[in-house]
């Protein structure tokens, strides 16, 4: 029997189709950018690039039809949206959650609830039409409903109001994480913990958003606890399955849980390199009922990721030599136009710990930063390459 084929689609899905490919699936892919590293490894489609069409969820999983595969998968941001979840898997099957599902993982309302009731907690939070009280001297982040990556997440002026496409939830102090997880639609198994990297402008970045993941995080036995029990009742509740994450604060050994992702995640890249090579494999194998009876254990040291943004507007070097590097993924084409504020690629690394893991990622970072060259080329919504 011929090796499994699957289509991956979301704004961004090279790493996901590396796991693919890293586990003897064929791949082919519809994304925003239809990188040069992806089109190098499988049958890829960029919508801007390839299709002059600016990417949405709706636009993806139409240009999805252009390529056969049985199996869909999906990345960020179709958990936002259900109906083209429900469409990218007629007369597919669909490995990753449902439509119901996400309807409801996605309901802040309900996963409140279940925080609650799993005995952990989340950050204060008002949803659209819930009254305020007076909060004292507490700060509060505006965040839209359907977001991801921390892309429109920015401080909420005291007495502002929200948006009935945001919440309101309190900005809590303490280390950010994700919590990467397989589900079967009644169990869950911990894969692992990253600590998340939102913001930085080491790499270029600004406001919240992400901007990259180092595994492990550590957390003591109590805060761990917590988290199992949440991601079990999420499980339950939600009926969900493969590959999931969830993102939380950990403050005083309490979690505050912040969303949850019901889908493959950008820190489960650094499980993968740490030595769950098979991980979609065995994404596929949970969305078909099937957990494994035990998982490796990581390498030593600190795996990490960090998105490279662009401070100002660039041109990209000749990068087909970056395709020989295991350390930078995301590859623009050469002489690429980048947006200012945007991603140029990204950049990986492995040490003993924290500290020389981001040390190493900056060198890289610095790296690609004095490769680029400035650029007064004029942006294009309709063709230039959105990063």
């Amino acid at each position: 029997m011929g090796r499994e084929r699957v289509l991956i689609v979301g704004y961004s899905t090279r790493a996901f189709a590396e796991a693919a490919g890293g586990a003897g699936w064929q791949c082919a892919s519809v994304d925003a950018f239809g990188d040069l590293d992806q089109k190098a490894r499988v049958e890829s489609l960029g919508l801007v690039r390839d299709l002059d069409v600016p990417y949405s969820a709706a636009s993806a999983v139409t240009a999805s039809r252009r390529l056969s595969a049985p199996c869909v998968a999906y990345v960020g941001n179709l958990e936002n949206h259900p109906a083209a979840v429900a469409r990218l898997a007629q007369g597919r099957e669909l490995l990753g959650n449902p439509p119901s599902s996400l309807h409801a993982a996605r309901d802040f309302a309900q996963l409140r609830r279940l925080v609650h009731a799993a005995g952990s907690r989340v950050p204060l939070t008002f949803l659209p039409g819930e009254t305020r009280p007076r909060t004292g001297s507490r700060e509060f982040l505006r965040k839209p409903l359907r977001g991801g990556g921390g892309e429109g997440v920015r401080a909420l002026a005291p007495g502002a109001r929200i948006a009935r496409t945001e919440l309101a939830q309190e900005r809590i102090d303490g280390v950010l994480g994700s919590i990467a997880f397989l589900a079967d639609g009644t169990r869950a198994r911990v894969l692992g913990l990253a600590r998340g990297l939102a913001g930085d402008e080491a790499f270029g970045a600004r406001g919240y958003r992400y901007c990259g993941s180092l595994f492990p995080l550590g957390v003591s036995d109590r805060a761990l606890e917590r988290l199992d029990a949440v991601v079990q009742s999420a499980t339950r509740a939600f009926r969900l399955v493969g590959l999931n994450g969830m993102d939380f604060v950990v403050r005083d050994d309490q979690p505050f849980v912040l969303e949850l992702n019901p889908r493959y995640s950008a820190s489960m890249e650094l499980i993968q390199r740490a030595g769950l090579t098979d991980l979609f494999a065995l994404h596929a194998d949970a969305c078909r009922g099937s957990l494994p009876p035990s998982l490796p254990s990581p390498a030593p040291g600190v795996w990490g990721k960090a998105i490279v943004w662009a401070r100002h507007n660039a041109s990209a070097p000749e990068t087909r030599a970056w395709l020989e590097r295991d350390d930078i993924r995301d590859v623009p084409f050469p002489r690429e136009h980048i947006r200012a504020r945007t991603p140029v690629c990204t950049v990986l690394a492995h040490a003993r710990d924290v500290d020389a893991c981001r040390a190493v990622l900056l060198a890289s970072a610095r790296s690609v930063e004095r490769a680029l060259a400035p650029s007064r080329e004029p942006a294009r919504a309709s063709s230039a390459v959105p990063r």
